[in-house]
């Protein structure tokens, strides 16, 4: 899966998850980008790309994310190595 197919699918996850049909995912967006975005909402869009991506992140790998970017890097990898 390419790095934009990733991007366009988050995109959709973040739309839904945070209730804004006008979130652009950019791989500079942080939580404090999104103004829903709450530590209840965190593990709903967490849960959300493990679903969708059909992979798993452990807690560390989550707890050292801090930008999207980091986030679709990692689900690059994830969905690679299968």
């Amino acid at each position: 899966m390419t790095r934009a197919e990733i991007t366009e699918k988050l995109t959709t996850v973040f739309r839904e998850v945070f209730a804004d049909s006008g979130i652009v995912v950019t791989d500079a967006m942080t939580a404090r980008d999104v103004k829903k975005w709450d530590s209840i909402s965190h593990i709903d869009m967490i849960c959300s790309v493990e679903n969708v991506f059909k992979i798993r992140l452990t807690t560390r790998q989550v707890a050292r994310l801090k930008t999207v970017g980091e986030l679709i890097s990692l689900v690059e990898e994830k969905t690679t190595a299968h």
